[in-house]
């Protein structure tokens, strides 16, 4: 009889613990999908990701310091004889933050680094809501990532594609804490080959 408690306890127990380690598991950050789309006029890249934002970053983005992502495409042209050769590469900068007095966030996007002078082409879009501005940040539709004339049409290209959290736009103190450290660590990877329909 004793023993039947026990396992009923055990087994009661092990019930009441399993949902909470179910939601303290965080989603994989992943690239879901990746699709490269080539016109007359260039390669273009569509992705999906998915990205659960590092603790200390959110924790920083609630006390009003904007987290800095990057996107970035290099496009290879393959070669048997020696090694690829990088024909064509883009970056994307996007900026992440919050306005505590309007519990807004703001999420904008840049061709280049964002630099305090506030000067460059900038797009911005305001979000209610840090899920609405994440699940815009992990959408990448038709990214044009090389000119048409870059990309041979006879020969197999690859592309790399790696989406970062970029530390070196975060204020000095923060870069020296957050230097190996895995509260900081988000990187995401995938390669994507891309064949030409007729080999000559």
């Amino acid at each position: 009889m004793a023993r039947w408690v026990l396992l009923w306890a055990m087994a009661w127990l092990w019930l009441l613990a399993w949902p909470v380690n179910v939601q303290a598991q965080s989603p994989a950050n992943e690239v879901v999908d990746l699709g490269l789309e080539q016109a007359d006029d260039g390669l273009y890249l569509n992705a999906a990701l998915q990205l659960a934002l590092p603790a200390l970053a959110e924790d920083a983005l609630y006390k009003g310091i904007p987290v800095f992502f990057v996107a970035e495409a290099q496009v290879l042209r393959e070669r048997w004889y020696w090694s690829d050769r990088q024909v064509a590469a883009a970056t994307r900068h996007m900026r992440l933050s919050y306005q505590p007095l309007t519990r807004r966030w703001r999420l904008s996007t840049s061709p280049v680094p964002f630099s305090n002078t506030g000067l460059g082409v900038v797009l911005g879009q305001n979000f209610d809501d840090l899920r609405d501005a994440l699940s815009s940040m992990q959408r990448i539709s038709r990214w044009k990532i090389a000119d048409g004339e870059a990309i041979d049409a006879d020969v197999v290209h690859t592309v790399n594609f790696r989406f970062r959290l970029d530390l070196s736009q975060l204020p000095r103190p923060l870069q020296i804490g957050a230097v190996g450290s895995a509260g900081w660590s988000l990187m995401v990877t995938r390669n994507q080959r891309l064949v030409p329909e007729v080999v000559r």
